[in-house]
């Protein structure tokens, strides 16, 4: 579960590698962020090799989806599924749409469902 001041790992390329946690966004005093959940971040770092190249700046404040959490996750089986990676996620413009191109490690299947199909044809693989 992700909440106000947690570090997020930013797994595409645009530039970005860490990222804190401002407000979790869907919602009226909504406290936790779910996996597939947008919240509002600010970057904290970017990557060594693309900091000349990228549009992205140290500071600003940009939304971001959830990927990855470390709390298991339900399966529609029934089935709890414990993946235990660091919290991810990846940056979004303002219209909520996708801005990198490419996505690192693997996307959990449940996007499938969801708004963000993009998501699965830009990743690498797909898990549980």
């Amino acid at each position: 579960m992700i909440q106000v001041g947690t570090i997020l790992r930013i797994i595409d390329n645009t530039g970005a590698k860490t990222a804190l946690c401002l407000k979790v966004q869907p919602g009226y005093k909504k406290r936790y962020a779910n996996q597939g959940d947008i919240v509002t971040v600010s970057i904290k770092s970017l990557r060594l090799k693309r900091r000349d190249s990228i549009k992205i700046k140290k500071g600003e404040i940009y939304r971001a989806l959830i990927v990855r959490v470390k709390k298991s996750t339900k399966v529609f089986s029934g089935d709890s599924f414990s993946n235990l990676y660091y919290p991810c996620g990846i940056l979004l413009s303002k219209q909520n749409k996708i801005l990198g191109t490419r996505v690192f490690g693997s996307i959990s299947k449940s996007f499938r469902f969801s708004k963000f199909m993009k998501l699965i044809s830009i990743s690498s693989g797909i898990s549980f």
